[in-house]
């Protein structure tokens, strides 16, 4: 099977599968968003949702989380994981989104990853979700299901993964692709044991052939 049937088949089946894949992070506006995906750095979007209503509640926006200080912004996340680390990431965004910015979170990759606690997965994701750009978000789950499915033929770095997926899928759908790849390998091919008797991709799967 060449590289060009297994995502011509791949994409067809969650097309088919999943027609609506959308975050599972609970938000209302780009801000809102913003500090829900630096809250699920390496923490589960369940905990992430648990976290943010009472968060939101208490700086609604830019301005009013930028005035407050880390130690209060760590009582409301201290439960999510790194929250000393990322009390400081939230209090630095949301300075930064004030002075630079005018309070508006911003469209382009350089400026995202600007802003602190903004990496590139992080700032590819605000511009597909919000901004319905082509952009691929690696992380984990999107890392090891394009390897194991074959979508990746030898990435070994999340920036070689996303550069081979946006060559191989189609730029209209790669928003969506992204959603795909993840609650695939957050429900179906998760990281210690794939549950390959549940999948439907299992006729073009690399990893499921050598089994």
């Amino acid at each position: 099977m060449t590289v060009k049937e297994r995502y011509k088949k791949v994409l067809e089946w969650f097309e088919q599968a999943m027609p609506i894949a959308e975050t599972e992070l609970h938000y209302s506006n780009p801000f809102q968003l913003l500090v829900a995906v630096i809250l699920s750095a390496q923490c589960t979007d369940k905990r992430v949702n648990m976290i943010t209503p009472a968060l939101f509640e208490a700086y609604p926006t830019p301005q009013a989380l930028a005035a407050a200080t880390t130690d209060e912004i760590f009582q409301y996340i201290k439960s999510c994981s790194y929250p000393n680390n990322k009390s400081k990431s939230l209090s630095g965004m949301a300075k930064k989104l004030v002075e630079e910015f005018g309070g508006e979170v911003p469209s382009d990759i350089d400026s995202l990853m600007s802003l602190p606690g903004v990496g590139r997965k992080t700032a590819n994701v605000i511009l597909a979700v919000v901004f319905n750009q082509s952009t691929m978000a690696v992380d984990t789950h999107v890392f090891r299901v394009s390897e194991r499915i074959g979508l990746t033929t030898d990435s070994k770095t999340p920036l070689a993964t996303e550069k081979e997926l946006v060559k191989n899928i189609p730029s209209e759908i790669i928003p969506k692709a992204h959603h795909w790849l993840i609650l695939h390998g957050r429900y179906v091919c998760k990281a210690r044991r794939p549950d390959c008797l549940n999948c439907g991709l299992t006729s073009v799967c690399r990893y499921y052939s050598k089994q």
